[in-house]
């Protein structure tokens, strides 16, 4: 059997625009390092409407922003301010702790726009949950692509068909978009100890099993997978190395111990992590 679990997306509306919630699911809390998995969009707005996330926080993981359509304005309590378009990678690590803000930009707003896209985490290793926080951005100018027999492939981050992203991470990491032309098939190699695909758009096949749209495929490890596209179709694959340690998950904390957590949850509730510049607004600690 190609595929050991299939994780059906769950929608959230998280006010004015709904995205569909992949990980952490049901016995499957994460795959390598990836902790966390929301499918944005697609969302038309109308003019003068886009996405208001206002400041927030995070420790222990890095935030991975990857867009197909649409455009997204990054602000950090570093002082970063960034503007996400598609193919561009914004690779946030929180270590000991960081604020940020994701809006739809002054023009974009005005006009209106579609926004869709992938909000990942990863998980930072045991030793490096307390690095000094950073943010770097990638124009999609320098993410490696190719294409193999009718797929298109951007890899993101890691090491995948041959190519290798410059996106620098802290844990052996596998994270490609790939766009399938009708009828199109890719062969996923075993070197990745944890795989998985999430179908974006349209619907992919193996040997014995289908894939629809929305749904994740946690893939058997230690054999190749032909993955098939039965029309056109847009997918993520991720995975990478399996933690050897769990980890917690809290709100939009990650950590290997309770005590980060309610320590980080003290800091939050207190005003103690550095205010994002520009912002004033902020999203107060949920109850329990």
């Amino acid at each position: 059997m190609a595929i050991v679990q299939l994780v059906d997306a769950r929608q959230r509306d998280l006010g004015g625009f709904v995205v569909r919630r992949v990980l952490p699911a049901a016995g499957r809390q994460m795959v390598g390092p990836f902790i966390f998995f929301d499918h944005m969009g697609p969302t038309q707005f109308e003019p003068g409407h886009g996405i208001d996330v206002r400041p927030h926080p995070h420790i222990a993981l890095a935030t991975v922003t990857y867009l197909f359509s649409g455009s997204l304005e990054h602000r950090d309590s570093l002082g970063n301010v960034r503007e996400i378009r598609p193919g561009d990678v914004n690779w946030m690590t929180a270590g000991q702790g960081i604020a940020h803000s994701e809006r739809t930009p002054h023009l974009a707003r005005a006009a209106g726009e579609k926004i869709h896209g992938i909000q990942s985490w990863v998980a930072l290793p045991d030793g490096r949950e307390d690095d000094e926080p950073s943010f770097t951005h990638y124009p999609a100018s320098v993410i490696p692509r190719r294409v193999l027999d009718g797929v298109t492939l951007s890899v993101v981050a890691g090491d995948a068909f041959g190519l290798r992203s410059p996106v620098v991470t802290a844990w052996p990491t596998l994270y490609v978009h790939a766009q399938f032309s009708p009828g199109a098939a890719l062969e996923m190699s075993p070197e990745h100890e944890e795989r998985a695909v999430y179908v974006v758009q349209g619907e992919l096949a193996t040997d014995d099993a289908k894939i629809a749209e929305g749904q994740l495929a946690a893939l058997a490890p230690g054999q190749k997978i032909r993955l098939r596209a039965v029309g056109e179709a847009r997918v993520m694959l991720l995975g990478g190395n399996r933690f050897s340690t769990p980890r917690h998950i809290w709100w939009n904390f990650v950590a290997s111990s309770h005590e980060r957590i309610e320590h980080a949850k003290e800091r939050w509730a207190k005003r103690e992590f550095p205010p994002v510049p520009g912002e004033t607004e902020f999203i107060p600690l949920p109850s329990e």
